[in-house]
């Protein structure tokens, strides 16, 4: 009796033996997730600190603030992303199944407080340092002397009217707009203020020169954004939303809507000409013979 004792005793120290090789659980997949987080944060690092994708150099004063505050703004959040991901890669790897009973553990309350301020006190000190790039487009008027564009969208098609020879616009009638016999604005034949006004297909302004556009919508909501300028602004019907700015490089730059406003959306699309004086003079007065 003696000997059968014994032998079950030996079988069962042996399955357990091989039960717990089987469960000790192994390093391989903890240390690969850790090198791929690795090799992700180097070549995300890489690719923003040598400039891969970065966008076209800005041609406005507020378009170097704009570059400025996405910087810094890059910077922390950057940061905050390189800690997190290693910080992962580490705790997989140091945490790994090792065969035994996994610990619950409940947090540490102070902790959580504290790691959400910090969240907090970054979030708001870069929204109170962008305040002042926002504010010189926004909520401060233009420069006195600026030129005025009114800045018309509609699917799919932009629409630029200058106010001509006498300054002013004319009085537009939305029972008159009709595109197809050139009055896709509604403007007023009876009102002598819209009779010298300029309606063009692309933006032409002179370099160094305050520019004002007054942005509206005849059907959907638009928009109208310049990559070069770090500015875009919705078109909604019902409203002139007022956006200035002083472009100091001459060039050709695209204008685009980022409102998905219907199916042709991919084909609104136009120019801004930033030219010299000379050429924005010559500009006008070709428009106005037309």
């Amino acid at each position: 009796m003696e000997f059968f004792r014994a032998f079950h005793r030996d079988r069962s120290e042996c399955s357990g033996a091989r039960l717990n090789s089987r469960t000790r659980g192994s390093a391989a997949p903890a240390l690969l997730l850790l090198i791929s987080l690795i090799v992700f944060v180097g070549i995300t690092v890489y690719l923003f600190a040598t400039g891969y994708y970065a966008p076209p150099p800005p041609i406005t004063p507020v378009g170097l603030q704009v570059d400025h505050q996405y910087a810094l703004t890059l910077c922390a959040t950057g940061a905050i992303f390189i800690l997190a991901q290693l910080g992962l890669g580490f705790a997989v790897f140091r945490f790994r199944d090792r065969g035994k009973p996994a610990r619950f553990i409940r947090g540490n309350t102070g902790l959580e407080i504290a790691w959400t301020l910090a969240t907090a006190a970054v979030f708001l000190g870069l929204g109170v340092l962008g305040t002042k790039a926002w504010s010189a487009t926004r909520f401060q008027p233009a420069a006195a002397g600026a030129i005025k564009v009114e800045v018309t969208e509609e699917q799919f098609v932009y629409y630029f009217r200058y106010p001509g020879a006498d300054g002013k616009f004319g009085r537009l009638d939305p029972a008159m707009v009709s595109a197809p016999t050139g009055n896709p604005l509604g403007i007023d034949p009876n009102d002598p203020a819209g009779r010298d006004d300029i309606v063009v297909p692309t933006l032409t302004v002179p370099v160094n020169h305050p520019v004002e556009l007054l942005i509206r919508s005849q059907d959907v909501i638009h928009n109208f954004f310049v990559r070069e300028l770090r500015l875009q602004q919705d078109a909604v019907p019902g409203m002139v939303v007022p956006l200035h700015f002083t472009p100091d490089r001459i060039g050709r730059y695209n204008i685009m809507c980022t409102q998905l406003c219907g199916m042709g959306h991919y084909q609104m699309h136009s120019f801004m000409n930033v030219v010299s004086e000379a050429e924005y003079e010559k500009f006008l007065a070709q428009a106005l013979k037309q």
